[in-house]
């Protein structure tokens, strides 16, 4: 007897399963509409002139004549989309170098303030040059001397009362000497420091009457008139990257504010370790507000549709794993498949399935399918 009653349930739920299947995914009915059959609310239930499934209002027709369905609707609008990738970068100086000296000596000038901006050449600093100037004078004493010694050996070699080997030394001591006032003025110039290029002085680390080593730290220089940037994206993004692609950066010292950068080079060897692709911009730098060495925060453009077809997002609607849409088309809705492309400001771009001029259903989908007579009530433009 128990078994039979299992049987007996197990069909109710069968039929019960059944019946909800046609009601609401054949159909296309609504837990109102059913609730409504039920109780008899709603007028003429009890006169056969039932609900229509798929939520038709009360006392509707059939589907021939069902009065148009209210819903929200917008214009597909016509916009620039921009392919972009995040990424975090360091900003260096166009040009940076650490002065200086190529010789040890005393400091007898400092010709710079700190902070100062410079020109290519300008003096920076300057050596005690005595001891330089002296070597200067005798190498040039010495090649006066070996000059005049050559001029007479020459003169007796003509006059055939002198041999050649005399003239041959007088010559080679007149190159000697040449070359040792050569290198006498080379020591002399190294005694002055200049600007190798134009840029602003940092804070220096000598001071006036230091005994300076080769080498010696004297003060930074950097070029910040153009900084570079350097920042890394995933190798995924290697075919996209273009030499001339546009970044925008922005600092956490002028939130809000966005500076322009062009892509100018990209490292032809990606990163092993974390399989990265580095690349480098220019980021001009007027008004040097930016300073090298800021974090940056990078937005990298890789491809730019100008006339892109863009729809709000509500709009979507995914069935599987395919997306739709519902557009609406002399006063009844079509059921649209699209392919979505990038999303941003609560936008969505269709690559196809839809064309400029087109109106889309925003609000409202659940009530309505393929083929249903529909009136807008509210148009919206896309992106409002």
């Amino acid at each position: 007897m128990r078994h039979t009653l299992r049987i007996a349930a197990l069909l109710v739920l069968a039929a019960l399963a059944g019946g909800a299947y046609w009601y609401f995914v054949k159909q296309g009915g609504t837990v109102a509409g059913l609730t409504a059959m039920v109780s008899g609310a709603l007028p003429g239930a009890a006169s056969g002139n039932a609900p229509v499934p798929g939520g038709a209002s009360a006392g509707a027709k059939p589907p021939g004549g069902a009065p148009p369905m209210p819903v929200e609707a917008a214009q597909v609008r016509v916009g620039v989309v921009e392919r972009t990738v995040t990424a975090v970068g360091s900003l260096l100086s166009n040009e940076s170098v650490v002065i200086r000296p190529e010789i040890a000596g005393r400091i007898s000038e400092i010709a710079f303030k700190e902070g100062q901006r410079v020109t290519r050449g300008s003096v920076l600093v300057r050596l005690d040059d005595a001891i330089a100037r002296a070597t200067l004078a005798q190498a040039q004493a010495s090649i006066a001397f070996s000059r005049a010694e050559l001029s007479r050996a020459d003169q007796l070699v003509r006059q055939n009362t002198g041999p050649l080997r005399n003239r041959e030394q007088a010559s080679a001591k007149l190159l000697a000497d040449e070359a040792a006032v050569q290198l006498a003025k080379a020591q002399l110039e190294k005694q002055v420091i200049t600007a190798p290029f134009d840029g602003v002085l940092g804070l220096r680390k000598v001071s006036l009457g230091d005994f300076v080593q080769a080498g010696k730290d004297i003060v930074n220089l950097e070029d910040i008139d153009t900084l570079k940037l350097d920042f890394r994206v995933p190798e995924m993004f290697l075919p996209a990257v273009k030499v001339g692609q546009t970044v925008k950066v922005a600092v956490d010292a002028f939130g809000g504010r966005s500076f322009d950068g062009t892509v100018y080079a990209i490292d032809p060897l990606v990163d092993v370790n974390g399989r990265a692709l580095a690349i480098r911009a220019r980021v001009p730098n007027p008004d040097g507000s930016l300073r090298p060495g800021l974090f940056a925060r990078v937005s990298l453009t890789l491809t730019t549709v100008p006339d892109a077809v863009l729809i709000p997002e509500q709009a979507i609607v995914a069935f599987g794993k395919d997306q739709f849409v519902f557009k609406v088309v002399d006063g009844k809705v079509a059921q649209t498949r699209v392919m979505l492309g990038e999303r941003r400001n609560a936008e969505v771009e269709i690559s196809k399935g839809l064309a400029p001029g087109d109106m889309v259903v925003t609000a409202g989908q659940l009530k309505i399918r393929d083929g249903v007579p529909v009136t807008v009530v509210t148009s919206k433009p896309a992106g409002s």
